[in-house]
Formats: structure tokens, C-alpha cells, sequence
């Protein structure tokens, strides 16, 4: 059974800095796409980043220039870098797996404050 576990969520201040980490067990193969999304309070879901197999990057525009993402495929670890952070980015931040299987997975979700 595949599971996936984020991490690193929590409250900050604007202007601060916070990384989430998403780590997958069970039986993971053939991973296409690890990613980031987030729901804020009475909004849709919306990609945040996404970081394909052949390694390309795909960011939200409202996260280009301080959000990174990166991956640690040894270990099914796919990690989310928060700069700058500003109230309009506090949400749920959910990790997910895409597999050439066509398999789709989801984390539990991690919250992300940003307040003075």
C-alpha cells in the first residue's frame, strides 16, 4: 500500500522561509510526476510546483523566484523550498505521486500559515 507522509508545515511569519518534504513507502514504481498543490480557505485546489521524471519544472506563477522544488528519488522524497513567504500562500499543501501507471497518490496534507 502506498502512503504518503508531508512534513514541515507550521506557522511563520511573512517574509520567512519554510521547506515541506514529502516522503513515499510501499510499492512505488515508475514515478512520472512528484508534486506540490495547496487549497487555501474557499478555493480550489491549484498546482503550486511539479517536478517531472525527465526533470522539468513546472511553478505557479504566483511562486516563481520563491518556491523551489526538488526531489530525492532514492528515497521517494520529493521536498517543497518556501521563501518570501506571504499571507495569500497560507493553505493545505498536499504532496502527490503520479505514476506511469496511471496511479495517482496524495498525502494527508500539511498546513501553511503565513501571519504577523
Amino acid at each position: 500500500q502506498v502512503q504518503l507522509v508531508e512534513s514541515g508545515g507550521g506557522l511563520v511569519q511573512p517574509g520567512g522561509s519554510l521547506t515541506l518534504s514529502c516522503a513515499g513507502s510501499g510499492s512505488i514504481f515508475g514515478i512520472r510526476a512528484m508534486g506540490w498543490y495547496r487549497r487555501a480557505p474557499e478555493k480550489q485546489r491549484e498546482l503550486v510546483a511539479l517536478l517531472t521524471s525527465g526533470g522539468r519544472t513546472d511553478l505557479a506563477d504566483s511562486v516563481k523566484g520563491r518556491f523551489t522544488i526538488s526531489k530525492d528519488p532514492a528515497k521517494n522524497t520529493v521536498n517543497l523550498q518556501m521563501n518570501s513567504l506571504q499571507p495569500e500562500d497560507t493553505a493545505a499543501y498536499y504532496c502527490n505521486f503520479k505514476l506511469w501507471s496511471g496511479e495517482d497518490y496524495w498525502g494527508q496534507g500539511t498546513q501553511v500559515t503565513v501571519s504577523s
